[in-house]
């Protein structure tokens, strides 16, 4: 399932209760309740703090393999930065970890709203959602899929990782064929490697 839909999904299934159609499953839970609201503060923190050390963990088995095969692909242009896109020459050590820092920036970003949300505007619903939504993440995560779980980086775990599209679509997947290669290469007026 693409992962735009799943995350409305969830985020869906959790603020709704189907047989009770204007309540909510986040406002059925008496957050006026501290002690409630001190498990959901945990659920949420324990939550972000799995989420951070698997990221770590999984960063730290990269580099442990140190895997230096040489990955080519051709990154497609961004609509809203024209200098993006273009030839990439990595190998699949530093792919992964720029994939695992991707992923870090999001976790902070999350956390950085939530505290804004949570401790600034006193929302408190938001920590519920936010605590499925990072273990979803995880979930999720193609390096932790590759390199934790031991899963074959095949189909949808092949490097590069194409990008689900998203609600409002996107640039595009990298091409990883040998003429889009080729064509990228000449543009830049690299020497093609045989």
């Amino acid at each position: 399932m693409n992962p735009a839909v799943s995350n409305l999904v969830i985020s869906l299934g959790a603020m709704q209760l189907a047989h009770i159609p204007s309540q909510t499953v986040a406002r059925k839970i008496p957050f006026d309740d501290p002690q409630v609201l001190t498990y959901v503060r945990i659920a949420y923190a324990v939550t972000q703090a799995i989420t951070l050390a698997v990221y770590f963990y999984t960063a730290y088995k990269i580099r442990s393999k140190n895997d230096q095969t040489v990955l080519k692909y051709v990154e497609p242009a961004n609509p809203m930065s024209p200098n993006s896109g273009g030839l990439m020459t990595t190998t699949y050590r530093d792919y992964d970890l720029s994939e695992v820092s991707k992923l870090l920036k999001g976790v902070y970003t999350g956390i950085g709203m939530m505290a804004f949300l949570h401790l600034y505007m006193k929302y408190t619903q938001p920590l519920f959602v936010q605590a499925l939504m990072g273990l979803k993440n995880l979930y999720e995560a193609k390096p932790v899929a590759i390199h934790l779980l031991g899963q074959k980086a095949e189909g949808d775990l092949k490097r590069p990782f194409k990008t689900a599209p998203s609600l409002f679509g996107g640039a595009g997947n990298p091409a990883t064929d040998k003429a889009a290669i080729d064509e990228a290469e000449r543009k830049v007026g690299g020497v093609k490697e045989e």
